[in-house]
């Protein structure tokens, strides 16, 4: 009998223990207003989701673009040369004549 705590220790160890489960409910509630709610998480994540598609659509319309344009390029060289065949092969027998 002469280790059971007295009513006033209990007291005091009920109270201490109140206080640490308040403090740490504290501790809890801060750690709980820092975190987002997951709902906007979401809508954020579709959102950069969709950027990124948009972003390698127009990445892959511009290579398209840029093909086409060389595509283009070298057309116009190969007809310019072509055009200019029999005007220089012209030159180059009157000259040699």
């Amino acid at each position: 009998m002469a280790d059971d705590p007295t009513n006033g220790e209990l007291g005091r160890l009920i109270e201490a223990l109140r206080s640490e489960i308040r403090e740490d409910l504290g501790e809890l509630n801060t750690r709980l207003n820092e975190v987002v709610p997951r709902e906007p998480y979401t809508i954020e994540k579709q959102q950069m989701v969709k950027r990124l598609d948009d972003l390698e659509a127009a990445r892959k319309e511009d290579a398209a673009r840029v093909t086409a344009t060389r595509r283009w390029m070298i057309g116009v060289v190969i007809t310019v040369v072509a055009a200019l065949l029999p005007y220089l092969g012209a030159l180059v027998k009157g000259a040699g004549a």
